[in-house]
Parts: C-alpha cells; structure tokens; sequence
C-alpha cells in the first residue's frame, strides 16, 4: 500500500501540472471503488479550476474553485499525467481532462482507492480524527510519550494508529524503531520519554529521506512522473527477515504484530 512518501511523492509530481488549470471533462470508465464514484463527478468538476494539490495523511485533496476533491490510492492505485484522449489499459478508471491538453489519470487494479467529492474536506468523515502531520511541530516525543502513557499495546502499532499521527505505515515504523533500537514487541506504556523523543526525531528523518527519495518500490507503486521510488533500496529491516543485520551482523527475526510483518534486530533494538 502506497505511505505517506509515496503519497507525498505523487502530489509533488502531479501538482505543477494541475494547479491553476481549468477541468474539460471528466471521464469515469468504472465508478466501483472502495466507495463509489459520485455520478455527478462530471457535473461537479468539469468547468473548475484546481487551485491546489495538498496532502493530508494518506489523502490527496485537489482543492477547486466549488469543492475539493479528495482522493485515496488504496493498496494499489497511481495517477499519473498522460495526453488527454490517450486510449485507456485495463484498470485505468478515469480521466481528468485540463485545458492544457494533459489528462490526470487514475489506475487501480485492486479498485481499493477512492475518488470523493467535498465541500468541507477537512471534516470530512475520512479526514476529520486524524492526528497531527509527522512532520510538523504539532508531532514530536512529548506526544508519544503523553499518549503511550497506560497502553500495554506494542510500541509499533501504536504508533501506526492515525489517531496519535498520520502517515506511519509498516514501512516506516519497522525503519523507524530500528534506527531509535526500539523492540517493536515492547509495550507502548513502559517507553520512556527520552527514548520517545529519539524515536519521533527518527520518524520525521526516514520520511523526509523517504520523500526526497521517491517512496518506496513495493509491487504497483509509481511516482506521479510514472518512475519508481528507491528508498527500498536503503531499508534496514522491512522484507529483510532472515537476512543479516547491516549494523551488528546478527539474523533478523520476522514476526506478526497486529496481522502485519515485522521484522527487527534483537541484538540492536531492546
């Protein structure tokens, strides 16, 4: 599933392209995705100009001159710039059509994502408990710390929970308590403030690398210029169980936690 990386990967692509451009058409080739396409998209979008491209959490929000329209890549959609009328493959479900000629074109072979239409995107249903963006002020040590405090639930996913900060997908929480020598099983409560300040400062390092990087390459993930990310080239544990750990030389332990994969070093995180 494409993370917050990826996500902020494709808004930066598709972003020079879209704002300030006014919609021609709207073209839906399969409305059935994780929630049903709004039959009056057309109507709705077609005329308007697209202000700005912003992300919030997981979301894209392409915010119109009436409305915004907010859009979810579920496990394995992309949007990508193409020429408008350029014929359509297999899984490629609509088409936003600019006056510049370009297309913004949306693919989801699994039909996971989600393409919504909203006046008041920030309360929106989706949107509305979300917590704070990793990578701003409002997230740092002091609120893991504050949060954990009575939570016998591991550390890792606690802090996957959106309710206590957006965009920490498996990816990056494994990453993330590596770097901070955090053991993943550890219970969110018994983590001191101190080590939860280290792990935060982790957090907003490896997604910002992660950004800058292009997101990571895992099965049907593209960029919005259509190339691949590569910070999974630089992964220390995520999809490395059984290999050895590129600091101490130790074998990597994969477990499950919460139905997902975890991998982590039990020599360096305790």
């Amino acid at each position: 599933m494409p993370e917050l990386p990826e996500v902020e990967t494709t808004r930066r692509g598709i972003a020079p392209h879209l704002e300030g451009q006014r919609v021609t058409r709207v073209v839906v080739r399969e409305r059935r995705l994780r929630w049903p396409i709004p039959e009056d998209l057309d109507v709705r979008l077609s005329g308007q100009r697209i202000e700005t491209v912003e992300r919030r959490a997981k979301y894209l929000l392409m915010k119109a001159e009436s409305g915004t329209l907010i859009g979810h890549l579920g496990m394995s959609g992309s949007l990508r710039l193409v020429e408008a009328g350029l014929p359509a493959a297999k899984h490629e479900h609509v088409d936003i059509e600019l006056e510049s000629g370009m297309a913004l074109r949306y693919t989801d072979p699994r039909r996971f994502g989600a393409l919504l239409w909203s006046q008041d995107p920030l309360n929106h249903e989706l949107l509305v408990r979300l917590g704070p963006e990793p990578l701003t002020d409002a997230f740092d040590g002091a609120r893991l710390y504050r949060m954990s405090r009575g939570r016998s639930m591991a550390i890792k996913p606690f802090i996957m929970d959106n309710a206590v900060v957006v965009g920490v997908g498996n990816i990056y929480a494994s990453e993330a308590l590596f770097a901070a020598g955090i053991d993943p099983r550890r219970e969110a409560g018994t983590v001191s403030s101190a080590r939860y300040e280290r792990l935060s400062q982790e957090i907003k390092r490896i997604l910002a690398h992660a950004i800058e990087r292009g997101g990571t390459t895992l099965r049907d993930f593209v960029g919005g210029d259509g190339q691949p990310g590569y910070f999974q080239q630089e992964l220390f544990v995520y999809g490395r169980g059984g290999a050895f750990c590129k600091t101490c030389g130790a074998g990597l332990r994969e477990i499950k936690l919460g139905q997902r994969a975890s991998v982590f070093c039990p020599k360096c995180q305790r």
